[in-house]
């Protein structure tokens, strides 16, 4: 589906927009894009304030579009439309640059929810389990373990 959409968006020779309004596309939606993240950060933080780990979900989850769903209602809109390419252009810019910002974002993110949880003294429920877990498997004998062979002999 986008493959073919993006095929219509540049198959015309009679389009009116060129490349470079094309990159002033990218750099407005890099704009609106990082303004929706800090809005969306902010106004999580009243909500998810002692609860990083949902702070940062949230901010993912707020401004996240996917071209699966938005690429087929574009088609069903402006099926018989000549311009469906350049109704669709910004999602499918939106949509990688999302990708972009996010990777550059994770891991900065990931150390943050780290020292937010030490500092607020927050333990996570999966902590426990992952302690008996630990307990269990050390207290499995192995094959190569003393007890095991003196129980062969």
């Amino acid at each position: 589906i986008i493959y073919t959409v993006f095929c219509k968006t540049f198959d015309k020779d009679d389009r009116d927009s060129d490349i470079a309004a094309v990159f002033q596309m990218i750099a407005y939606q890099f704009i609106l894009l990082c303004l929706v993240m800090v809005l969306a950060w902010y106004s999580l933080r009243l909500f998810f304030g002692n609860e990083p780990k949902l702070r940062v979900m949230g901010l993912f989850g707020c401004t996240h579009k996917t071209v699966a769903m938005g690429i087929p209602l574009i088609n069903a809109m402006y099926e018989d439309d000549e311009n469906i390419g350049a109704y669709s252009l910004p999602l499918l810019i939106w949509h990688p640059m999302q990708l972009v910002v996010g990777t550059f974002l994770a891991p900065r993110l990931a150390a943050w929810v780290q020292k937010e949880v030490e500092r607020l003294g927050i333990k996570d429920e999966n902590d426990d389990e992952l302690e008996k877990e630990t307990k269990v498997v050390e207290k499995v004998p192995s094959e190569t373990s003393p007890d095991v062979a003196e129980e062969a002999a």
